[in-house]
């Protein structure tokens, strides 16, 4: 006698028993996520994640209840869960009430990523929203904006007919962005007069540092943002510096929309022998100082800084350091006021969401947010557009102070006396503000 075969029969009876109750258990499971899924559904599948604090929990219950409502009910089905997001997104962070703090979505993100390491597809300029207004911060150094004769604090009213006046800012800029050679239409106001101009956008290769000798051994160094690439290329540009010596240098921030906390620290670095560039202070109280260091390459040249209304945030951090430190004095009109810090992060859709963290004070303890930093001599730019840098007011006046400044410094030398590298011209009334 087989004593296996009731073994067996046994074996294969349970396993058929075990079968079905896992068939069983999947229809159950199937016929309960439909129902719950359904308009009679009493309870939500979807919800705030399981680490969420229980007081988020409860603030945000009504937000997931109308999600599932919505999805269930609306007339236009499906709906697209992206776009459900990207306004709930932008719904949340309207409340802060901070321009400076938005979700970009993933083609913004990119965008912003390649204008960061220094190229972008477009017209060319920083744009900011301004109490509802699309603004112009700054058009970049031969952008197809800047060549259109576009200026810092134009407001773009129409984007080929469609106006924008109260988009997200980044609504907006999808608009006006688009292929290299395609045309876009703008219609801009400008001291509350209107008009229309036809810009074609470009690839606009950000060089973030240009430099031109100007007469009397003195350097120009024009700084147009701080990039993921321009402390090095300041410093490939200072590197002559050391076996060819200037007399002195004008460095311009005008139309400098600012860009890296990090890079500017770098920048300043290069000017700056020891003290404090920036200090920051976040809502915890904690409060960071971030100090230079004694390893730039011009940190004894006599320097004149340009500003105005275009240079705002990372470049407002580089001059009211240089200023408060008496490196250097301010020629120009007022800068534009951002006194504030963001994060950027990086999110799994491939968007990104920057969100201000701390508010940043000069060495002297100025919060320059919505006011700007009042130069030390003040130039007003003329209304027509300046063709040659010898017609540039602003650059004149700089280099006068500037020869002055050297002719002081020189004479001190000469006497035995030691002044201040950066004292107004001699019976001026101008000082540090």
């Amino acid at each position: 006698m087989n004593n296996s075969e009731p073994n067996s029969m046994w074996t294969k009876f349970r396993f058929f028993d075990i079968v079905s109750s896992l068939l069983m258990a999947l229809v159950f499971f199937g016929l309960g996520y439909m129902l719950g899924q359904s308009r009679l559904a009493p309870l939500n599948f979807i919800g705030p994640a399981a680490d969420t604090p229980a007081e988020a929990r409860e603030a945000f219950a009504p937000f997931w209840e109308v999600w599932q409502l919505v999805n269930n009910n609306h007339l236009n089905q499906p709906l697209d869960q992206e776009v459900l997001a990207e306004g709930a997104i932008n719904g949340m962070l309207a409340t802060l009430e901070d321009p400076y703090t938005n979700y970009l979505p993933p083609s913004s993100q990119e965008a912003a990523e390649a204008s960061f390491e220094g190229q972008i597809e477009g017209i060319g300029a920083e744009v900011q929203n301004i109490n509802g207004d699309i603004t112009i911060i700054s058009p970049y150094d031969g952008s197809p904006a800047a060549e259109a004769g576009l200026l810092p604090q134009d407001i773009i009213r129409l984007v080929d007919g469609v106006d924008i006046t109260g988009f997200d800012i980044l609504d907006a800029a999808n608009l006006v962005r688009g292929p290299a050679g395609t045309d876009v239409s703008l219609t801009i106001e400008r001291d509350g007069e209107s008009f229309t101009i036809v810009v074609t956008r470009g690839v606009i290769d950000i060089a973030s540092v240009r430099t031109q000798e100007l007469e009397n051994g003195l350097l120009l160094i024009r700084l147009s943002q701080f990039g993921e690439r321009t402390a090095a290329e300041l410093e490939e540009a200072l590197q002559p510096l050391e076996t060819e010596p200037i007399r002195g240098l004008v460095l311009d921030l005008r139309r400098n929309p600012g860009g890296s906390l990090t890079t500017v620290v770098d920048v300043a670095d290069q000017f700056l022998a020891g003290g404090t560039i920036i200090t920051e202070e976040y809502a915890s109280g904690r409060v960071d100082q971030i100090e230079a260091t004694e390893d730039g390459l011009a940190l004894d040249i006599p320097m004149i800084v340009l500003v105005d209304e275009g240079s705002a945030s990372a470049a407002e951090v580089l001059a009211g350091s240089l200023r408060d430190q008496e490196r250097a004095l301010l020629v120009g009109t007022t800068t534009f006021g951002k006194g504030t810090v963001q994060s950027w992060s990086n999110l799994r859709n491939g968007g990104g969401v920057r969100i201000t963290v701390a508010r940043w004070l000069t060495p002297a303890g100025t919060w320059v947010h919505e006011t700007g930093l009042l130069p030390d001599i003040v130039v007003e730019l003329p209304a027509e557009p300046i063709i040659s840098p010898l017609d540039d007011p602003q650059l004149s006046a700089a280099v006068e102070q500037l020869l002055s400044q050297i002719e002081q410094t020189d004479q001190a030398a000469n006497e035995g006396i030691t002044h201040s590298k950066s004292s107004p011209v001699k019976g001026s009334t101008l000082g540090y503000n």
